[in-house]
Formats: structure tokens, sequence, C-alpha cells
């Protein structure tokens, strides 16, 4: 008896226990039930897409960053060596802003620029996040192609946002199955047809009838928290996917910039190939290169189409071109190109040399260990205090390379050089070039006054620039080499790089004003007229009176970038009879 009763006394608080934990169980299940409830229909049943997981997609953003400043010619060939291809440019200063990929807004203030941050790009501010990528887009809008699949696809968003809480009502059950039975005609028709060529001939009945059902399902009263969901998810996944495409093609945009045209990377391989298959052509006329009282031209290039029109532009224009001696400086990718394209092809009495300035055994010390061509920095800045950012004046200011500082070593017994970017066009005879007075000064060269040196200054730094003086363009310039010799321009330059090596992309910018600071002949503008690489609203007739055309920008003529109406004055200038020209397809 005395063991019963003990056992017995030992169950009762046991079973106590056990149902005490099960009691506890049952409160965190309910509990666990609870919160989440609680939280999505409390205070935080606002936020975007809840249970929306976003697509992920490669974005090509951190590829962008490499593109935030345009330099000019750099368009090498896709396999070129990355210092050939690196780009320049500066960052945003003050009252300037340098072609920036951020979504930010230039605000002035008393005068002065301020930033302003979250700029909605719908407001017109696409041209400052992605730069000139935009203004290329707007020159070249298509009309909307597919409407219609387009407008069945915004349909079947909408009803299937408003699908579940429809379903759910037992009084609409004929709406719902209507709805469901469009929603399924639409996905049928959908997954067959991508255009609206393919689109099925009643299909514009099946978008009325959607339409119809839409509109009934929206004079529902319904839980509109479920539907602002659904609509926020569907959102997101449309903004998403556009702000993914709008990079995706700024990036391809950038990238048609800088890399050679298939058809050009043709030619050049095409020229290589025939040089060492045929050295008749090869002879030299050394007596010409280095005679001082002939008129010398100098173009550093690595494209045989684009110095083969200045060269025949020019040549085509001068009233006598015995004495015409040009000089194009390459680099060991495009030597034997350049080399058998102007060997073959003549161009009146005009001789030309072709250079390879990455050759240490011809020039000694005068050689770079690749060739640097004219560096372009995009500026844009507002032009009034008042004026909207979509207002901003934009300037491409084009100044020498590296491989310009190396002139009078290369043409030691040559006193006097007029120096043409590859991207220039000659309409007129450049002769009275050669007997200008520059008064000692060291180069002749457009100045542009729209973008001064104190603009410049918050990011150049506190130097001693003048004030209000103007900043100048490579393009066409007259070199006086003996007055740089004598003042030892290039030491100066080499100099001041290096003290301003940690500025990195600015460092060749200020380099170079402050090296040709009170050295500058402004040349009258007449002489030259830019913006053909960048600007759609210059005057027809004032391109045709000009007597150089610089497209200067990054629309060369000879990408399919290039604007339209002003490719022409460059492609009159191609030997369209050309048979290289046309296997390589160079004419189109």
């Amino acid at each position: 008896m005395k063991g019963g009763s003990g056992g017995g006394g030992g169950v009762a608080p046991a079973k106590r226990r056990w149902r005490g934990l099960a009691i506890a169980v049952l409160f965190l299940v309910i509990l666990s039930m609870l919160v989440p409830l609680g939280f999505l229909l409390g205070p935080h049943s606002g936020f975007h897409s809840a249970g929306h997981m976003p697509l992920q997609r490669p974005s090509p953003s951190d590829v962008l960053k490499g593109f935030v400043n345009e330099a000019k010619n750099e368009t090498g060939s896709i396999n070129a060596t990355p210092k050939t291809q690196q780009k320049k440019g500066i960052p945003i200063p003050p009252q300037v802003v340098m072609q920036p990929f951020t979504s930010k807004n230039i605000s002035r203030i008393n005068g002065k620029a301020k930033m302003k941050s979250d700029v909605d790009e719908s407001e017109g501010f696409c041209d400052l996040k992605y730069g000139s990528y935009c203004i290329w887009r707007e020159e070249n809008r298509e009309e909307m192609h597919d409407s219609m699949v387009k407008k069945l696809k915004d349909q079947l968003f909408v009803a299937r946002a408003y699908f579940p809480s429809i379903v759910k009502i037992p009084a609409q059950s004929k709406l719902s199955g209507e709805l469901k039975q469009n929603i399924q005609e639409v996905e049928c028709v959908l997954s067959e047809s991508t255009t609206d060529a393919d689109l099925p001939p009643e299909i514009q009945k099946k978008s009325r009838r959607m339409e119809a059902v839409i509109a009934r399902a929206k004079s529902v009263s319904l839980d509109c928290n479920n539907i602002d969901k659904k609509l926020r998810q569907i959102f997101d996944l449309t903004e998403d996917e556009a702000n993914f495409h709008m990079k995706q093609s700024a990036f391809l945009y950038q990238l048609a910039v800088q890399t050679m045209p298939k058809s050009l990377h043709c030619l050049s391989m095409r020229l290589t190939v025939e040089y060492f298959r045929d050295h008749l052509f090869d002879k030299e006329l050394s007596e010409k290169y280095s005679d001082p009282t002939l008129q010398h031209y100098v173009i550093f290039s690595n494209n045989v189409i684009a110095s083969s029109v200045v060269i025949n532009s020019t040549v085509v224009h001068a009233i006598d071109t015995v004495n015409q001696v040009f000089h194009v400086l390459t680099d060991w990718q495009n030597y034997y190109a350049m080399k058998h394209w102007f060997l073959r092809n003549t161009f009146r009495d005009a001789v030309v040399q072709v250079l390879n300035i990455e050759d240490p055994d011809s020039y000694g010390k005068a050689t770079l260990s690749h060739l640097t061509l004219p560096v372009e920095f995009r500026v844009s800045f507002p032009s009034n205090d008042s004026a909207p950012a979509i207002n901003n004046r934009t300037q491409y200011v084009s100044i020498f390379s590296h491989s310009h500082y190396l002139l009078p070593e290369i043409f030691k017994n040559l006193e006097k050089v007029v120096v043409l970017d590859d991207d220039v066009v000659v309409q007129q005879d450049l002769s009275a070039l050669w007997s200008l007075n520059m008064g000692g000064k060291v180069t002749g060269a457009i100045e542009i006054c729209s973008v001064k040196m104190d603009q410049l200054r918050s990011y150049l730094g506190d130097h001693s620039f003048q004030k209000h003086s103007c900043s100048w363009m490579s393009g066409l310039n007259v070199i006086d080499l003996a007055r740089w010799r004598d003042l030892d321009i290039s030491e100066t330059y080499w100099k001041l790089v290096k003290e301003q090596v940690s500025m990195k992309e600015g460092s060749a910018l200020l380099a170079t004003l402050l090296t040709f600071q009170d050295q500058i002949y402004a040349l009258d503008r007449v002489w030259v007229l830019s913006g053909l690489g960048h600007d759609y609203g210059l005057d027809i007739e004032g391109i045709k009176k000009a007597a150089v055309l610089h497209y200067n920008g990054n629309k060369k003529p000879w990408l399919d970038l290039g604007i339209p109406k002003y490719k022409e004055y460059w492609k009159k200038f191609l030997n369209h009879e050309d048979q290289y020209l046309s296997e390589c397809n160079v004419n189109r």
C-alpha cells in the first residue's frame, strides 16, 4: 500500500507540469501568428513592395563609373592597350559640371554653385545623370513600335493586381470569372506574340473586353492596401527594368564612342598586310622633311581615314602644294597601315611623312611608351543664375597631350609648324598662317571665352591664373618651335605634371594651362568653327564660311553616332573609288 500510494502521488504533479508546458507552447504559437499579422496591418503596412523580392539583374552601373569623363580621339581598336585608351577629365567643381553620372543637380545661391541631390529624371535632368548620351537619344528618338503589345502588358498587370482581391468576394464570382478568363486569353496571346504584327486579328476586341472588365473591377469596393501593394510591386519591377535598360543603353553608347568601328579596323589590318607584301612603294623624301623653308603640318593620329581626310582637305583648298609637307605621328599598331596608305595615295604635289612616336631607335629620348592624342574635357555650366540645369551650356575643351611636348625634339631643324587635330576638315587655304606675326607668343590658338579660367579655379586650385582670361583649344595651332625652345616649354610642362601628379586626371589640363599662360596668340575666330561633334544647332551658313571645321565632341564623323547633317562635309574628302574602302565598307 505504501508503495502504491507513493507512485500515485508522483503522477499527479507530473501531469500538472506537462499541462503547463502545453499551455505555454500553445500561447507561443498563437503569439508567433499574431506578431506578423500585427506587423502587416500596423503602421508598417505602407512599405513598398511588401513580400516582394526584386529581380536581380546584372547592372552595368559599376562599369559606367569608368565613363564619367570623356576623352577625345580615344577611339582606338578594341584590342588597344589600356594606356592608349586612358581617359582624362575633371570632377565637378562649383560653377562647372564635368559630365557627372550622378543624380545631382546644380542650384545657384548668391552666385555660387551648390549641389542638390535626389533630382527626378522626369524633370529633364537626364543629361546631368548620363551625359551626352541623353542628347544623342533625344536627337535619334524613334516612334514607339508594337504599342498594342505594350498596352496588353499594361492591362495584364492591372488585371493581375485586382484579381486576388476580387476572387475573395463571393458576390463578385461572375466578375472574377470574367477577369480570370481575360487574363488567360491575354497571357496566351502574349506567349505567342512579341510584336504587333504577330497579334491575331481580333486582338482589338480582346483589348476592349479586358479594358471593360478592369473598369468594373475598379468600381468594386476593395481593400486598397492589397491593391496598393500589388501595384507597387509592379511599379518597382517596371522602374528597375527601365533603369537597367537606361544604364545599359548609356554604357553601349559610350562603348560605341570609344571603340574603333569594324570597318576602320578592317582597313587598318588590310593595309598592314599589304605593306609587308609590297615594298616597291617604300621611298623617302628626307630632304623635304627637314627643310625649314617649307610649310610643315603635324597630325597626331591613330586613324588612317581621319588623317587622310585632314591632308586631302588641306591640299584640295591650297593655292600651292609644292611647299606643303605633312608629318603624321602615329603608334606601332597603325604605323605600317599609315605608311602603306600614304605611299599608295598622292595628294597633288604635297609629301607625307609617317613617323612612329613609339620607336626609341629613331627618336631616342623624344619618344613615349605610347601615343597620346589631344585630350578633350566636357565642361557644362548654367548659362545664367536662374537657368534650369537642362539648359546648361556644354563645351568640349581639347588641349595638348604629352605627345605635343616632343615636337621640338622630333623636328629639330624646323622653326615653325602648324598642328592639326585629326578631327578637323579644312575648307580654305591655310597659307596665311605662315605669315602671322604672333608677337613673341609660342602658339596661336582659338580662344574660348565662354569658359573662363576662374570658372575652373575651384578645381584647378588657387594658381596664378588671370581672373578673366579665356581658355583655348587645340585643333588648329600655329607653333613657333624656336620660341618654344628658348622658353623651354617642354621642361616647364613636365615639371608641372610631376608637381600635380596627385590630381591624376586633371594634372595634364592644369599643367598645360599653366605652361602656356601668357604664351597664347589668339587666332581670329573666322579660322575655326568648333562643335560639330556635339552641337546639333550650328548655323549651316557659318559652317560653309569657316576655314576649318572642328568635330570636337564624342560624335566623330567616322562613327555611326556622328551627327548626320555634319558628316557630309567630312565624307566628301574620302576617295570613294578606293578598293580597300569598298571592301571594308567604309564608304557607307
